[in-house]
C-alpha cells in the first residue's frame, strides 16, 4: 500500500506542472489543493524546494507578483534570471504583465 502523499509533495506536484514563461501564486495553489487559507504553507514549501531540481520554484510568485521567495535560491538575482530565461520581463522585483503570465491549475489541471 502507497503512503498518501503529503502536503509539500501535493504543492510539488502542481508546481511541475505549471509551463515555461508563465507564474502562479501561493494562495492560487493553497486554493487548489483545497487549504484556502493556506498560502504559507505553500510558501514553506517552496522555501524547501530550492534543493529540488525538478520542481521550478521560481515560478510561483506572491498574489501581486513579487519575487518574495528569491532569498532562497542559490543567489538572490537566480530567480529573475530563472523567469527571464523563459521570457518572463522583471521589473523591480516584480513580475511585468502578471495577468499575461499568470497560471491557475483550477482551469489548466486536473490533479
Amino acid at each position: 500500500m502507497k503512503d498518501k502523499p503529503n502536503y509539500f509533495d501535493l504543492v510539488y506536484q502542481v508546481v511541475r506542472e505549471i509551463p515555461s514563461g508563465r507564474v502562479t501564486n501561493y494562495g492560487t495553489i493553497a486554493h487548489y489543493l483545497g487549504l484556502k487559507s493556506g498560502a504559507r504553507m505553500v510558501g514553506y514549501a517552496m522555501n524547501a524546494a530550492h534543493t529540488l531540481p525538478d520542481v521550478p520554484a521560481h515560478r510561483v510568485v506572491n498574489a501581486s507578483g513579487l519575487l518574495t521567495g528569491k532569498h532562497h535560491f542559490e543567489t538572490p538575482t537566480k530567480m529573475q534570471e530563472l523567469l527571464e530565461s523563459e521570457g518572463v520581463q522583471i521589473e523591480k522585483d516584480q513580475v511585468v504583465n502578471f495577468e499575461k503570465h499568470f497560471w491557475d491549475p483550477e482551469r489548466e489541471l486536473k490533479i
